[in-house]
């Protein structure tokens, strides 16, 4: 991706598009205070950081119109930069206007994540931090929330950071005995190292084991509602979304795709998929429904089972018993239509419910998040939901093993610093102490315009 050149002086809409009360446009650069005291109406070239103005926008002769002008002076803002922000009326006519005029007195449109960027650049945000900066604008649920702003106020990074800073320590004490190999001295206490290095293999796997939790606080939790056809998945769905989704019908076959939505159950955002019940049968279209019920709960963290105790139970229990063979340990066993039947299935840990009246849907819901190992959400627990820091993760953890590994049978020092610089390399990528372009370019790409 192409960043043009970092002396600009940039411009964006920060809010979101279309017409809206209000609307900000963020103006950042060496020149933001000159451009914006050239179309205001009041002379702001000696305001004092932190201060709003109010006044008017202008074009010649002509008011664009009234706004309120923010200013953030020297490394007193976001992006470590002089910055202004308008505050406009939210017409999409007025937005366009003030754009169109900044640029014309010498602002550039800033590029995707070109803010942030420049806030990383600037030293305001370390990679990482840069990076959750997008996982708390998409955040849709209370932990994926919690989770993104324990990163962007350091939580993560100051632990990596407290990580390579010890490594690096002996590091160099590695690397200054190699100055004096001939003398066969050492500066590196290796029990001492040792016992960092296994701490430090300690915290390492813990991070990445909490990147499967990560995953579903980010991505939400798949949950695949499977059964033979009317046995109540359409109307499951529609009750736990409490309105009509799905089409509910008495017609078997009623439902060939999957029809997906969420909901937020404990803080955590669960991803429902109702599918096409599963029977032998030769409709092709039918089939191939079927087929995708069947792909659906492969991806899914969780399956919803129902049962319908008021139909052939005997077919219902050997298409489960066809599921539990792939996927035994995430099936919730739903025995639905409580209402009307009287019959108790003779199972273990089998959720009772009736769809249609709601009853046991509470219950219902306890058992999903029971699924969730919600004991590591908490203020200080850092928890990783980027698969770029998952990854360079676990090639820090391979180095610092090797590490261990060369330790353990007596390799000399010039030999452990190969793995050792591997590994800071690694540590250093997650936070952006190592960087390159393509890499700053495939992040920030993907921040909308304005952030």
């Amino acid at each position: 991706m192409n960043y043009f050149n970092p002396e600009d002086t940039i411009c964006a809409i920060t809010t979101g598009g279309g017409m809206s009360a209000i609307a900000v446009i963020r103006i950042s650069g060496d020149k933001a205070i000159e451009i914006i005291n050239s179309v205001f109406s009041k002379n702001i070239t000696s305001a004092i950081t932190h201060s709003i103005h109010f006044g008017t926008i202008n074009k010649d002769n002509d008011i664009l119109d009234e706004v309120l002008i923010s200013i953030f002076k020297d490394t007193k803002s976001f992006t470590g930069e002089e910055s202004v922000e308008i505050s406009c009326h939210g017409s999409v006519y007025i937005q366009n206007k003030i754009v169109q005029l900044l640029i014309e007195k010498g602002c550039r449109t800033a590029t995707a994540g070109e803010f942030t960027m420049r806030a990383f650049k600037n030293g305001k945000l370390d990679l990482s931090q840069a990076e959750s900066v997008a996982d708390l604008i998409e955040s849709e649920s209370a932990s994926a929330h919690k989770t993104a702003m324990h990163q962007l106020r350091g939580g993560f990074s100051n632990q990596l950071q407290g990580l390579r800073t010890q490594l690096i320590d002996f590091a160099s004490l590695i690397e200054l005995e190699l100055d004096f190999a001939e003398e066969d001295v050492e500066f590196a206490d290796r029990t001492k190292f040792l016992e960092l290095l296994s701490e430090i293999q300690k915290t390492l796997s813990k991070l990445i084991e909490s990147f499967s939790l990560g995953n579903v606080i980010k991505n939400g939790i798949p949950v695949t509602i499977l059964g033979s056809p009317n046995v109540g998945k359409s109307t499951l769905l529609n009750c736990l979304l409490n309105e009509d989704k799905a089409i509910v019908s008495d017609i078997a076959g009623t439902t060939r795709d999957a029809i997906e939505d969420t909901l937020i159950i404990g803080g955590f955002n669960f991803r429902f998929i109702d599918t096409a019940g599963i029977r032998n049968t030769k409709d092709t279209i039918e089939n191939l429904g079927i087929k995708k019920s069947l792909d659906k709960a492969n991806q899914s963290k969780i399956i919803l089972f129902l049962l319908d105790t008021t139909q052939n139970i005997s077919d219902q229990i050997t298409e489960l018993e066809k599921v539990k063979k792939q996927h035994s340990e995430k099936i919730l066993i739903v025995q639905n239509k409580t209402d009307v039947s009287e019959t108790s299935l003779e199972m273990k840990n089998v959720i009772s419910i009736s769809a249609k009246s709601g009853k046991g849907i509470d219950h219902l819901k306890k058992e999903l998040l029971s699924f969730v190992n919600t004991y590591s959400i908490s203020d200080n627990e850092s928890i990783v939901t980027n698969l770029r820091h998952f990854e360079e993760l676990q090639h820090t953890l391979n180095e610092i093993e090797e590490v261990i590994k060369g330790m353990e049978i007596g390799l000399s020092g010039d030999f452990l610093s190969v793995n050792v610089r591997q590994a800071l390399y690694h540590l250093g990528s997650i936070t952006g102490e190592v960087t390159t372009d393509t890499l700053l370019g495939n992040i920030f790409g993907k921040f909308c315009i304005g952030k």
